[in-house]
């Protein structure tokens, strides 16, 4: 099975799809490129070796340079993207899918995904006969070099802060997770250059999951139970490219992945209000349609506009450039900060909660019950047929709910608001509800999700 979205390309590893396909959207790749450097890496999984001589091998065919920085979190490739000046990048990588699966996530310039209008160009590309290969071959290097996550420690904002000071200080015990993936060496270090000790619980680099990938609580089951027999102080999951964060408090608990967005709009607010940092960006801030309302509550506290995209990294990133959002992201725990780079970044994150954690000399149960409490209930289900009449049944259902209709059909209740549509990594239709309680924001799901067939 093959999947191509604004995320890119993903696919199960055999059956129908093969290195030639592969090749197609690599040599689609280096014709959009054209000429210069691509930087390429990987989250770890086993097949992403065998993918990786297959992408360095067409990029070099193709007169494309290589810097292949080897297994890698993307928000470390799309840092490299910048540092080398390079045309573009490549995460091999399937984010948060099961080990079957993986995937090519394309990177412009500015170490950002593709646009919409990028992708249509690209996947145009795709679709056309390949291309002929140069007469001459140009000249390519590949190369292994580490990518310094520390450069965030360089942000002129950290440094008014004292940022990396004020958490060195607390000397912070935390428990990793990193389902023995990319994040497996680059999380642990960028944690003790803070001066945390680490307990590395899934860092085994091997590219094994030992659960399923996703870090959503129902698979953080071990890395609750050792936060809290560790006494550590925070827990730190990431999916396998590390581009996710999710945390479990110093009770064993799991806070929620919409929390991660909320905690660290929380953080930059709070700090560009008390510092008047970041003036350069407006009180901003740019999510995605399925994100938590708590996020817009804690906008609100401070004065902050909110916006909302379609779901995507790449319509994230776009409204946030459109509105010159100081933060901005996605419930899943994805943090974007522009001041670094438009993309997902679980470093990013992490920095800010510990900061806001040692600035205000509070745990990490205490910042999270401070926020605005909302039960979000989410749900999927596999579907291959027309959206659009599960569409119209909710127009005619609804006539008088304001409905937002720019990525599946978003409808808005007195307290609550669910949100159904297609996935754009998965065959399946996802249901996302949110309400009050848990209950209320259950049968709200439920219902919606009776209307697929």
């Amino acid at each position: 099975m093959l999947l191509r979205s604004v995320s890119g390309v993903r696919f199960t590893i055999g059956g129908d799809t093969s290195p030639q396909i592969i090749v197609k959207y690599i040599e689609a790749f280096a014709s959009w490129i054209s000429e210069g450097t691509i930087i390429i890496g990987n989250d770890g999984r086993p097949t992403g070796k065998w993918i990786e001589h297959i992408v360095i091998g067409t990029l070099a065919a193709k007169g494309i340079s290589v810097v292949n920085i080897g297994v890698a979190p993307t928000p470390t490739i799309q840092l490299a993207v910048k540092e080398y000046n390079a045309k573009g990048g490549i995460s091999i990588s399937a984010s948060h899918n099961p080990q079957e699966w993986n995937g090519l996530k394309f990177l412009t310039l500015e170490g950002i995904c593709l646009s919409q209008e990028q992708n249509n160009e690209f996947f145009k590309i795709v679709d056309e006969p390949s291309t002929a290969y140069p007469a001459k071959l140009t000249d390519f290097s590949i190369t292994d070099p580490y990518c310094d996550n520390e450069s965030l420690f360089d942000l002129p904002f950290v440094k008014i802060l004292k940022l990396v000071e004020k958490i060195q200080a607390k000397k912070f015990h935390c428990v990793v997770d990193a389902v023995n993936a990319s994040g497996s060496f680059y999380i642990p270090v960028f944690l003790e250059s803070l001066e945390c000790s680490v307990v590395k619980l899934f860092c085994d680099y091997s590219g094994i999951f030992p659960h399923t990938p996703e870090p959503i609580a129902e698979n953080l089951v071990e890395l609750a139970l050792r936060t809290k027999t560790e006494n550590a102080v925070i827990g730190i999951a990431v999916d396998p490219d590390a581009d996710r964060l999710v945390l479990i408090n110093e009770l064993g608990e799991p806070i929620g992945e919409e929390k991660t967005i909320a905690l660290a709009t929380e953080s930059i607010l709070y700090f560009k209000q008390k510092y008047g940092i970041l003036e350069e960006y407006e009180n901003a801030v740019s999510v995605n349609l399925s994100t938590s309302k708590m996020v817009e509550d804690v906008a609100k506290k401070y004065g902050a506009t909110i916006h909302r995209s379609p779901v995507g990294e790449v319509n994230v990133v776009g409204e946030m450039k459109r509105t010159n959002s100081v933060i901005g992201g996605e419930g899943s725990g994805g943090v974007i900060l522009p001041e670094s780079h438009y993309g997902r970044d679980s470093f990013v994150g992490i920095l800010l909660v510990l900061g806001l954690m040692a600035e205000k000399n509070l745990r990490l149960s205490e910042l999270a019950t401070s926020l605005p409490q909302y039960s979000m209930v989410k749900m999927k289900k596999n579907f291959q047929g027309s959206f659009s009449t599960i569409v119209e049944t909710i127009q005619s259902q609804y006539p008088n709910n304001e409905i937002d209709m720019r990525d599946g059909v978003k409808i808005y209740f007195e307290n609550s608001w669910v949100h159904i549509r297609t996935s754009n990594t998965e065959p399946i239709v996802r249901c996302i509800a949110e309400a009050p309680t848990e209950g209320e924001a259950h049968t709200l799901a439920m219902t919606f999700l009776e209307l697929l067939p």
